[in-house]
């Protein structure tokens, strides 16, 4: 009986080649797009590269991590006040060699160091123009469970009048209406680079064989509406009135409103996201009693998912206002975050200001 990497082996290298042809790799990707641009001078794309290279090397190692005692947790506490897991201080190393090898950024702000991080770059004969902001390693506690986890990031440029050689905090500081790029690498099942530069969003797939992302999910876009909500229901007692009622009518029975809805909640802000945004639906994290200004970072969680959420079609609030246009104050300042469907985290907002009436003219 023949099997698959039978059928591989027999065919035809002009097959196999074919195959491969379908597909634009994200280095190629890249290039094209930097193409359009007449002074594009190449370092935002190699910049880009240098992220991706990141990424694989993350994604080997987590490949690897029950074999090379890189499961469980350092020992030590981060400046959020979680207990460091090993890949998290393993990732957040990787992203700044890439980066700072690569010359193209010249701060890095990162989940897992308290200050930001300046890179100098332009001393040592780098570009230098842009800032990075990221979450290394989202979700990293459920590693040791196999649960799919991701990393997080977000681009801006250097203001003019910052100095290029020794740029500050303050430079970074920006709303997320400023940001060039952003995107999130999701380690699942497979593993997907997933970005945009302010021109939709696109999805690449790392094959493994070859080393390369291959455009696997080019223009995405996240449908009006879904029948999926993500949030930790066990804090529902200390979420406010307005919340409590909007998951109360997602659960009520209403076959004609398609109700109720499905509750999905992994605990790994990417790959929750990245369920939803593909399949359709709403991630909520509110404040709490516990967290009365949310959980999540503004600047290296939801500010770059909430650009890949709108350039999809959806939206990202925190209640009362578009996550974009939050003016940050500090590195890691946190916020509520209600992101999905267009038409479920309008709603939310009727509930949350407490307008549910307004909710009813809205898709379902």
């Amino acid at each position: 009986m023949s099997t698959a990497n039978d059928a591989s082996s027999n065919a035809s290298p002009s097959t196999m080649d074919a195959q491969l042809g379908e597909f634009e790799t994200l280095e190629q990707f890249i290039i094209e797009q930097e193409d359009r641009f007449p002074h594009s001078t190449g370092s935002f794309s190699r910049l880009l590269r240098d992220i991706g290279l990141a990424a694989k090397i993350v994604n080997r190692d987590m490949r690897k991590a029950g074999l090379i005692d890189i499961y469980g947790s350092t020992g030590e506490t981060n400046v959020q006040g979680e207990v460091q897991q090993k890949m998290d201080a393993l990732a957040h190393r990787e992203f700044v060699l890439a980066l700072r090898r690569g010359g193209e950024c010249c701060l890095i702000g990162s989940e897992e160091h308290a200050e930001a991080i300046p890179l100098n770059t332009k001393v040592e004969g780098g570009d230098g123009d842009y800032i990075v902001l990221l979450d290394p390693l989202d979700g990293s506690s459920n590693i040791d469970v196999c649960v799919s986890v991701g990393t997080i990031f977000s681009i801006y440029r250097l203001p003019d009048d910052h100095d290029e050689e020794e740029p500050t905090l303050d430079a970074a500081l920006q709303p997320g209406t400023e940001q060039v790029a952003a995107g999130y690498v999701v380690y699942g099942s497979s593993t997907m680079f997933v970005f945009t530069t302010g021109n939709g969003v696109h999805g690449f797939t790392l094959d493994p064989s070859i080393g390369e992302f291959l455009l696997s999910h080019p223009n995405l876009t996240t449908p009006d509406t879904g029948n999926i909500f993500s949030i930790n229901v066990g804090y529902h007692h200390s979420f406010q009135e307005g919340l409590r009622n909007y998951l109360d009518w997602l659960q009520e029975f209403d076959p004609e409103t398609n109700r109720p809805v499905k509750t999905r909640y992994i605990g790994s802000f990417v790959t929750d996201f990245h369920r939803n945004l593909l399949k359709g639906g709403i991630y909520m994290y509110p404040a709490t009693q516990g967290n009365p200004e949310g959980k999540l970072r503004l600047m290296y969680e939801a500010n770059p998912m909430a650009f890949i959420a709108e350039q999809a079609g959806g939206r990202a609030t925190d209640g009362h206002q578009p996550i974009l246009e939050k003016t940050p104050e500090k590195l890691h300042q946190r916020t509520p975050l209600f992101i999905g469907s267009d038409q479920m985290v309008r709603r939310a907002e009727a509930f949350l200001q407490g307008e549910p009436e307004r909710a009813e003219t809205l898709k379902t």
